[in-house]
């Protein structure tokens, strides 16, 4: 189901919320990501979307967990797809892969350069910027992706110079954000800000030029000091001064840290969620303590409320979203296998297991006899 049908159809049930995660560098770390996304999966997000890597650099990664996202953890997913280092090519074998794994969205960004490189360059045979990759998806696979494009309430990175974008670059880029939806964006997803009365102007300023999509606000949660730093000085993120002010003095205490960000992103949804904007898009790093603590504060999970109708996830995929039976796949679930069956041997009167197990009782003399080995 597209993203866009999700918002839309919640809209009468109050608030809905999303996830992002991006590939971790190990296969611990992929390992310890489905962990812990099987958890926050559980708290029923509109979807989740993992990000693409700098330069590419982890695109097969990327489709792998796209595709277990969809069709084992069974939420709906959104993969980014960037510009950087894709010939067009790479970018229809990424449509095409998602496409035949049920996926159907996508994030169209441009992207960033590569490690080592200060500035984006077209590659042969590739685009230059989001606006062609909106438009090749739509004319290449008409209405049966969902495409998210990204706005920027400061502006543009590219155009912020000495933390701030100026009056025209600012118009410039509202007017090129109105150029990807007008060309098949869906769905507007927002860069971080700390700044809510930056981003409700930004709203305001894209309805003024006739932008009626829905824009997703884009939340991170402080987690540490020095992250929050490097992120917003990456991002030329503005942040307010009683912001830092809080922080200063607690930067070298993590704890505090993440408290005041848990605090900071509560108060932040609640001025968002009041001006009438129903939906949250929640930065999370990898980590769940912070994103859901969040939630909770707004009132919008409950560890007491999970469940579900079905012994079984209802799949994602668009090819099975119709299943009411289910077959089980063992060998796509290997950890849930091994701890289905650890204590199968401990059955009275043993179907399976060893049979010298003490819960088999006494031998009779026909299985003493036929458990004589020749």
């Amino acid at each position: 189901m597209k993203v866009i049908e999700k918002i839309q159809g919640a809209n009468d049930s109050g608030v809905v919320f999303s996830f992002e995660f991006f590939p971790p560098k190990t296969e611990d770390g992929v390992d310890n990501l489905f962990e812990r996304m099987e958890r926050m999966v559980a708290h029923n997000p509109t979807f989740c979307d993992i990000t693409w890597g700098a330069g590419g650099s982890t695109a097969d990664l990327t489709l792998e967990i796209a595709n277990r996202m969809q069709n084992m953890v069974c939420v709906e997913t959104m993969m980014h797809l960037t510009c950087t280092n894709m010939p067009v090519e790479k970018i229809d074998h990424a449509l095409a892969t998602i496409k035949s794994n049920g996926i159907q969205n996508v994030l169209a960004l441009r992207g960033d350069p590569p490690h080592g490189q200060d500035k984006f360059v077209q590659v042969d045979g590739g685009f230059a910027c989001a606006l062609d990759l909106v438009k090749h998806i739509r004319s290449k696979y008409g209405d049966y992706f969902g495409i998210t494009v990204a706005g920027y309430p400061e502006g543009h990175p590219d155009v912020i110079q000495d933390g701030e974008a100026s009056a025209e670059a600012y118009q410039n880029d509202l007017a090129y954000l109105k150029r990807k939806v007008d060309a098949g964006g869906d769905v507007i997803v927002t860069q971080l800000f700390y700044d809510t009365d930056i981003f409700l102007k930004f709203v305001n300023d894209c309805r003024q030029i006739g932008i009626t999509c829905p824009i997703v606000p884009g939340i991170m949660p402080i987690n540490n000091y020095k992250g929050f730093i490097r992120m917003t000085g990456f991002c030329k993120t503005k942040i307010p001064h009683e912001i830092m002010a809080a922080l200063e003095p607690i930067k070298d205490n993590e704890e505090a840290v993440r408290a005041y960000g848990i605090h900071l992103g509560t108060e932040m949804c609640k001025k968002i969620i009041a001006s009438g904007i129903k939906t949250l898009h929640l930065y999370t790093l990898n980590m769940d303590k912070s994103v859901l603590a969040i939630l909770m504060n707004l009132g919008l999970i409950e560890e007491s409320k999970i469940s579900r109708s079905l012994p079984w996830k209802r799949p994602a995929n668009i090819f099975r979203v119709k299943e009411n039976v289910r077959p089980i796949f063992w060998a796509n679930r290997p950890k849930s296998y091994i701890s289905r069956t650890v204590s199968w041997d401990q059955y009275p009167h043993g179907r399976w297991g060893d049979s010298r197990n003490a819960s088999y009782g006494a031998l009779s003399d026909h299985q003493a006899c036929t458990s004589i080995p020749p």
